[in-house]
């Protein structure tokens, strides 16, 4: 039986010109995380991450506190939804005004009333990837981690951990949307979600670990 780590990236630089950077506590809190594993272990044989530089530089990070790390591989599989298209979409689609420049706590209320109507919208929603369609990368990533030799750590986004797990408790892919969306608001940074596999398939052991972080360092965005 083998056990992949889906851990969630570190804070990125909301506000910032490009989102898709580490912040310094994204740093912090992808060292913290590295550190943790050489204690408690297990530490990875292999390691795999999406393609954007958020999740490039938080193993970076979290190799930086292992000893003898493996080499990591990219899969664009693993990447986030594009948060911004969905936002756009839905202001083009209901007429709402989306103001991107909001605080946190405005954005995240804009953030989950887009991605609902995302995720219910279906294939002909006018979304660049459809909902189904980033579930479905989402279940084809995980399938080709599950055959790397373990421990396998990946770092990916918040958005597909939690399709993922969804999908490991509900099956059906026409039902995992609200679902989902519960779990997609609580995935802390550097979080790991553990998946167990065996002769029976992959099934979800826990979510959304973050014992390492100091509360701090704890953040969802």
């Amino acid at each position: 039986m083998g056990v992949l780590l889906l851990v969630r990236h570190g804070q990125a630089s909301f506000g910032s010109d490009d989102y898709d950077v580490l912040s310094e506590t994204g740093w912090e809190q992808g060292r913290v995380l590295g550190q943790w594993l050489a204690k408690e272990g297990p530490e990875p044989v292999s390691v795999v991450h999406g393609g954007m530089r958020r999740h490039r530089e938080t193993w970076e990070a979290m190799a930086s506190a292992l000893s003898g790390p493996p080499t990591a591989e990219v899969d664009e599989d693993w990447a986030e939804f594009d948060h911004l298209g969905v936002l756009a979409r839905y202001a083009e689609a209901t007429g709402a005004v989306v103001d991107h420049t909001t605080d946190r706590r405005a954005f995240q209320e804009q953030f989950e009333i887009s991605t609902a109507h995302w995720s219910a919208a279906g294939p002909d929603g006018g979304y660049p990837e459809p909902y189904d369609a980033f579930v479905g990368r989402a279940r084809t990533a995980l399938s080709a981690a599950a055959e790397r030799p373990g421990p396998t750590l990946v770092v990916t986004s918040g958005g597909v951990i939690a399709a993922l797990a969804a999908l490991l408790v509900v099956p059906d892919i026409s039902a995992v949307g609200p679902v989902w969306a519960r779990f997609n608001t609580v995935v802390a940074n550097t979080s790991v979600t553990r998946v167990i596999v065996g002769a029976t398939g992959a099934r979800l052991l826990t979510f959304n670990e973050h014992p390492h972080l100091p509360r701090s360092l704890v953040t969802y965005r």
